[in-house]
């Protein structure tokens, strides 16, 4: 599964340094970080409406597609602030078998 990551990392990588009308991403990156967020909230929000559609449908393909959006997108979020998809995974990992009521006590009070 980090395979793709790890590749699609690279692809985000490359396109920061490409000119904005060769690529979407790149007209991304262009357009800065503002733009960036915004196309993550966006794709947040159409993920949850397709997943309110596909639990009362049954029918998750819409799901599926905006969920594969909002990761894209939160991707080049990460990619224009210098941080790659491992470091969310390795995040992931060290979660991985605590309680949630411990991870969120555990946290720095901010």
């Amino acid at each position: 599964m980090s395979d793709t990551l790890t590749r699609l990392a690279e692809v985000l990588e490359a396109r920061k340094g490409a000119a904005p009308d060769s690529s979407y991403v790149a007209s991304l990156y262009h357009k800065g970080l503002n733009k960036i967020l915004e196309k993550v909230g966006e794709e947040s929000v159409e993920t949850i409406l397709a997943a309110k559609d596909a639990a009362l449908s049954g029918d998750p393909r819409d799901l599926i597609y905006e969920t594969a959006d909002l990761w894209f997108h939160s991707l080049v979020m990460l990619a224009a602030l210098d941080q790659h998809p491992q470091a969310v995974l390795d995040e992931l990992d060290r979660r991985f078998g605590l309680s949630g009521h411990a991870e969120k006590a555990a946290r720095p009070q901010t």
